[in-house]
């Protein structure tokens, strides 16, 4: 029998509850059991792929195209596991599937209701998770806060679950907030309660609380938590706001979360294995020697914007024993003043993803200064893109190049729109998404990197690189290391003859790992540790030098190891 894990939450939102799920998910990973998860947003948008980065932060791709919220990134990142369309659920997707059955008149005319139709179609859906997946558990966490109007049928729906499987397979932790009060000097427990008893007039009694707080949470505030919202002692536990999200399995485990959930659920009473989260944590407190690299970007106000890249440098720094310090840059800010300053003390250079004009001129800048003071460059997308205009106006001579994106009238269109993507009326879920494979070019760094010859990424782009122009490209130094399999489209560039510049059509970023970095990555940060800049000195160990990327001490292989 399937076992159900349900994470609520409570008072504000923006509490962690997606890093909490995850880690919990990691907790029970490392018993041995098999983990999938469910994320159930009220929202009434059909999926984030139209919402703004300021609102809603990264579009997380899975393999199979669908645009999900971010927090699958977390579950992805944390338990290592592949997710599909089948693990983001959203109001919007709920109400347009019942509405089509209505219009189709599956309902024979009969009338439509919140319950038992909108239920139902919540729980059809985290059925149809568990049977796809095979999973020991599956996590469910809804979005939101308890008290949400949106959320309500959500609430009732993953209510109902404990009637249909049985109490000893359902688990139901709320995770919310302990605001600590300067005047008096204590966290207060107020909110949770009412937060607890809003939950519990749905008829959810929550099995286990996670007090978030900015300060420790002490035993008695968690007595006074359990006396109050009728929970067992031993199952309220606290999270104080860590510095390093890899921190937080530590933390819960520490305090016998996987062990609770575990017996709860009638698990096998397996031992973890959390070593190499502990190498994390030593690498994440070391602050002397960290290596700073700057992310170039339109959105770096909200980090969450770029939150799989910010996570897939820190991977590549665990990999060769390093702390990543990310220095974010706009892009219009290099484009008002020059990059020289701005990009003076970094040690290699990230410009990711991004639609629209705003603020190219200065992602084109920076490109063209980590090329010509031979500083590790990684383009991500339009990073990549970025990356083959810079070279075409200034290496191959072509000053008005330019992506048809940017400038429809360009001379010069050395990005053009992808067949297929002409004319194209609805903006949702339109794009060339998911996964596809990419043949990598002998005696190249990206073949090197990877050190196969076939791999698969995520997409989620229009424009591509416009083939009439590989060739003068190519003749001028900038190599197509990447292509698809039929040579039709290039999916990775690659500068000749510097340390490392390289630019990926796909997102190499939602592959990534804590446990094994994605190879570009890897590379990259390899590439930025051995590039010296002010004076600053640094050796990679022996067995991390070029084209080396075996075991480490924790039994854990690259990603392309693993698959070979």
């Amino acid at each position: 029998m399937t076992r159900y894990i349900f994470v609520t939450g409570g008072v504000v939102s923006s509490l962690g509850k997606g890093i909490a799920a995850a880690s919990i998910g990691r907790m029970l990973k490392s018993r041995g059991f098999s983990v999938s998860v469910l994320k159930l947003d009220p929202y009434l948008n059909v999926d984030p792929g139209t919402m703004s980065p300021y609102q809603h932060g990264e579009v997380f791709v899975t393999i199979d195209g669908s645009e999900t919220d971010l927090d699958l990134g977390h579950y992805e990142r944390f338990i290592d596991v592949e997710l599909t369309s089948l693990s983001n659920v959203t109001a919007g997707q709920i109400y347009t599937e019942i509405i089509g059955k209505e219009r189709s008149g599956i309902y024979l005319g009969g009338t439509i209701q919140i319950i038992p139709h909108v239920t139902d179609a919540i729980k059809g859906h985290i059925k149809a998770l568990a049977e796809q997946s095979g999973a020991d558990v599956i996590l469910v966490e809804v979005g939101g806060t308890v008290g949400d109007i949106e959320g309500q049928p959500f609430l009732e729906a993953i209510r109902q679950v404990r009637s249909d499987v049985g109490r000893d397979n359902t688990f139901y932790i709320h995770v919310t907030l302990l605001p600590f009060l300067g005047s008096t000097k204590e966290l207060k427990t107020k909110p949770t309660q009412h937060s607890v008893q809003a939950l519990r007039s749905m008829g959810i009694h929550p099995d286990a609380i996670i007090g978030r707080a900015d300060h420790e949470v002490e035993q008695d505030v968690k007595d006074k938590i359990a006396r109050f919202c009728d929970v067992r002692p031993e199952n309220v536990f606290g999270l104080p706001t860590l510095d390093s999200v890899y921190k937080v399995p530590l933390y819960l485990e520490e305090q016998g979360v996987g062990e609770t959930v575990s017996e709860a659920l009638r698990l096998p009473k397996n031992e973890p294995n959390l070593a190499y989260w502990k190498h994390i944590a030593e690498i994440e407190d070391e602050d002397e020697d960290p290596l700073r690299i700057a992310v170039v970007g339109k959105y770096v106000e909200l980090h969450d914007s770029y939150l799989s890249v910010a996570e897939a440098l820190r991977h590549a720094g665990f990999h060769h024993g390093r702390k990543v310090e990310i220095e974010w840059i706009s892009s219009e800010e290099i484009q008002e003043s020059g990059p020289d300053r701005l990009l003076a003390n970094a040690a290699g250079i990230l410009v990711p993803g991004g639609f629209g004009h705003r603020g190219v001129e200065g992602m084109i800048a920076a490109a063209t200064y980590a090329r010509e003071n031979r500083i590790p460059y990684l383009g991500l997308c339009l990073g990549m893109q970025v990356m083959v205009i810079e070279y075409a106006r200034n290496v191959l001579g072509l000053p008005e190049a330019n992506s048809l994106e940017l400038d429809a009238d360009s001379p010069d269109p050395v990005i053009n729109i992808m067949e297929g993507q002409e004319g194209l009326v609805d903006t949702g879920g339109t794009m060339r998404l998911g996964q596809y494979p990419c043949l990598l070019r002998e005696s190249t760094r990206a073949r090197e990197a990877y050190g196969v010859e076939l791999v698969q990424e995520r997409h989620r782009h229009r424009y591509e690189y416009n083939n009439d122009y590989r060739i003068r490209l190519e003749e001028a130094g900038l190599v197509a290391s990447g292509v698809a399999p039929d040579d039709s489209l290039v999916e990775i560039t690659e500068v000749f003859d510097h340390p490392f510049m390289l630019g990926s059509q796909f997102h190499p970023e939602f592959a990534s790992r804590p446990e094994n970095a994605h190879p570009l990555f890897r590379e990259f940060v390899r590439a930025a540790c051995e590039t010296p800049r002010e004076g600053e000195q640094y050796e990679l160990p022996a067995s991390e030098k070029a084209g080396e990327s075996g075991s480490n001490e924790f039994g854990l292989r690259s990603l392309v190891s693993a698959e070979e």
